[in-house]
């Protein structure tokens, strides 16, 4: 993950890549050799172009071929780069007290903390049900079933990276998908998505950076100096997700099983 992450990142940060290499990739989000992702890269950011220092692009992981290599990292990219946009608006939201109108697990959190202190106030059993419905989007998204279903394959056999089937393999009838619900994008021409993956993978970099300018901050006052005074300090660990500081830290037991 954190390779990945790395590599997402980095891909923002590099030399000028001579014109001549820059050729329209994005229309087609199949699978990518080096060249095209190279280019790929140029088309997101000519400036800065494709830099790649852990040649992860080269890398045999799992003993797979270049392009599933490739395949695996995209996805792995445009994943948490969806995560990091979600969680930089979903910071801004909890740092301002902006809750749900409707009871939840935010109705037993005090008004007031900041955006990871919210986190730690929520309820265990809340928790475990946000990580496990994260499971099982996660596992739709892998699933062989549901891709078949919309037609398409894995992201490392040929596959779309970051596509998330729909709902049609499920047992149990879904009035919406999660991905484009209501079909805005069916209308949109190969160019018109392919501007909107560029966009999409430099809005999902600069997320990734930006969310971690907030924890920096909150954990290192003065560290970015532009949040200064503005993001809340925050005395607790980040890598300790789970710690128990909800109401029902009495239930906490899961961490006694291996002990």
């Amino acid at each position: 993950m954190i390779a990945a992450l790395t590599f997402g990142s980095a891909a923002a940060f590099s030399p000028a890549v001579p014109a001549q290499r820059v050729r329209s990739v994005a229309s087609s989000p199949q699978m990518m050799n080096k060249a095209e992702l190279e280019a790929f890269a140029v088309e997101c950011n000519p400036v800065l172009g494709f830099w790649d220092p852990l040649n992860l692009a080269d890398a045999p992981l799992w003993q797979q071929d270049q392009e599933a290599v490739i395949g695996w990292l995209r996805h792995a990219e445009i994943k948490h780069s969806r995560v990091a946009m979600a969680a930089f608006v979903g910071y801004i939201v909890h740092a301002n007290g902006i809750k749900f109108g409707v009871p939840g697990p935010q109705s037993v959190v005090a008004d007031g903390l900041s955006a990871p202190e919210v986190w730690d106030a929520i309820p265990f059993l809340a928790k475990l049900q946000i990580i496990g419905a994260i499971g099982v989007l996660e596992h739709i998204s892998e699933d062989k079933n549901f891709l078949e279903a919309d037609g398409m394959k894995h992201y490392m056999r040929g596959g779309k990276p970051g596509y998330f089937p729909t709902f049609k393999a499920n047992v149990h009838p879904m009035p919406l998908n999660l991905w484009d619900p209501f079909g805005f994008s069916k209308k949109l021409t190969a160019e018109q998505k392919a501007k909107k993956l560029v966009a999409e993978t430099n809005n999902g970099r600069l997320a990734m950076l930006g969310l971690f300018g907030f924890l920096s901050e909150s954990k290192i006052p003065g560290s970015v100096p532009l949040l200064s005074g503005i993001i809340k300090p925050y005395d607790g660990d980040y890598m300790q997700p789970f710690l128990p500081t909800g109401p029902d830290a009495s239930f906490w037991f899961l961490g006694n099983v291996w002990s």
